[in-house]
């Protein structure tokens, strides 16, 4: 493993453990030059395809996914760990979808129902720039329509 600090490749592992839910490896690692840096280890079950709104396709990238949600949950009373398992349920309904295709929109939506039971302001984050709102009435409308914010 190359060190993120000085990019040599020689590293040790100094603790491995299985995340909470198991499906993840945590290592902790040192460098030669004395920084410690942590990896994670995850099964990828099948090479999934993003297939994009104007029909583009690229592969599926978990980090894309994650800076996307950690945008929208920026500054939000959410730990790591909660936002890394929401990452990884996410991640795993695609793949159990049993396609190796999947719309972005399919992604969003999943994203989008997902923020919604997590966290209602990252929520509305992520979909202000998901459903890319032309103009303001579009974005009243939008939290108009939904119940998140509304009292039980």
């Amino acid at each position: 493993m190359i060190c993120p600090i000085c990019k040599k490749g020689e590293t040790s592992v100094v603790d491995s453990r299985p995340t909470e839910d198991g499906t993840t490896i945590r290592r902790r690692r040192l460098c030669i030059c004395g920084e410690r840096f942590t990896t994670f280890e995850r099964v990828q079950f099948r090479e999934l395809m993003v297939v994009k709104k104007n029909g583009r396709k690229s592969p599926f990238e978990r980090e894309k996914l994650s800076k996307s949600i950690y945008i929208a949950l920026k500054k939000r009373p959410l730990d790591t760990d909660t936002v890394e398992k929401f990452i990884t349920k996410i991640t795993r309904s695609l793949e159990e979808l049993g396609q190796n295709e999947i719309s972005s929109n399919t992604i969003g939506t999943m994203v989008m129902e997902g923020l919604k039971e997590l966290d209602p302001v990252g929520y509305i984050r992520f979909a202000s720039v998901y459903r890319n709102f032309r103009e303001e009435k579009d974005f009243i409308q939008f939290v108009d329509k939904i119940d998140v914010f509304k009292k039980k």
